[in-house]
C-alpha cells in the first residue's frame, strides 16, 4: 500500500469513527467534515473576554484574554496587574483555570457589567494581617497563589451569583452576603 491510500485510509477511519485524524494537512478537514465530534472536542476559536474593574484602585480591564487557541500574554500580564494586591503593589501570576471559570461565570448569569473585584491576588504578608484581623480570611488563602477573586457584578443578584458559581462544580465558592460579595477559587469543590 503507497503512502496516498494510507492517507486516504487513515482519513476514511477517522471520519467513520469521529476522531481526529493527525496526518499533515487532513487533522482541521477531518474535524471540520466529522459530524460526530462534540463541540468539547474540537478546538475553540472564539474569543474568551472579560471585564474587571478594581474597587479598591479603579484599575480596569475589558479585553479577550484568550483567543486563537491560546491564551493572551499580554492580556494576562494586564490582569496581573488588575487583579494586584491594593494594599501593596506586589503583583502576581493570576490562574488562567481562574478567569476560565469567570469567564463561564458570566455566561451562566449573562452579566454585561464588569466585575468588581474586592479582593484578587494578597500578598501574604497582607493575607496574614487580614487573617489576624477577622476569622472569615483563612491563614493559607488561595488568594496568595493568584486562584481566588471576591466579586460582585452590578444588575446581577448576589444569590444568584453564588448559584451559578455553585453550579459550575469548579472550585471553592464563598458567600459573603453581609459584604456584598462571593469568592470563588480553583481549589477543591467546597462552599461556605
Amino acid at each position: 500500500m503507497n503512502r496516498r491510500n494510507l492517507l486516504k485510509l487513515a482519513s476514511s477511519a477517522a471520519l467513520v469513527s469521529g476522531g481526529v485524524a493527525l496526518l499533515p494537512g487532513n487533522a482541521a478537514a477531518v474535524q471540520a467534515a466529522s459530524p460526530s465530534a462534540a463541540p468539547a472536542d474540537l478546538p475553540l476559536r472564539e474569543a474568551k473576554r472579560l471585564s474587571f474593574i478594581n474597587t479598591h484602585t479603579g484599575d480596569t480591564f475589558a479585553d479577550a484574554y484568550w483567543e486563537g487557541g491560546a491564551y493572551v500574554p499580554d492580556a494576562l500580564s494586564a490582569i496581573n496587574q488588575v487583579m494586584r494586591d491594593h494594599r501593596t503593589g506586589e503583583v502576581h501570576d493570576i490562574d488562567p483555570r481562574l478567569l476560565d471559570q469567570l469567564h463561564t461565570l458570566r455566561g451562566l448569569v449573562d452579566a454585561s457589567a464588569p466585575y468588581q473585584i474586592i479582593s484578587g491576588y494578597r500578598s501574604p504578608a497582607t493575607n496574614a494581617a487580614l487573617h489576624a484581623n477577622s476569622s472569615g480570611v483563612a491563614s493559607r488563602s488561595l488568594h496568595m497563589d493568584g486562584r481566588a477573586i471576591d466579586i460582585r457584578v452590578r444588575g446581577v443578584d448576589l444569590t444568584r451569583l453564588r448559584d451559578a458559581a455553585l453550579g459550575m462544580h469548579a472550585g471553592g465558592v464563598g458567600y459573603y452576603a453581609a459584604s456584598n460579595f462571593i469568592h470563588i477559587d480553583t481549589g477543591r469543590v467546597r462552599r461556605w
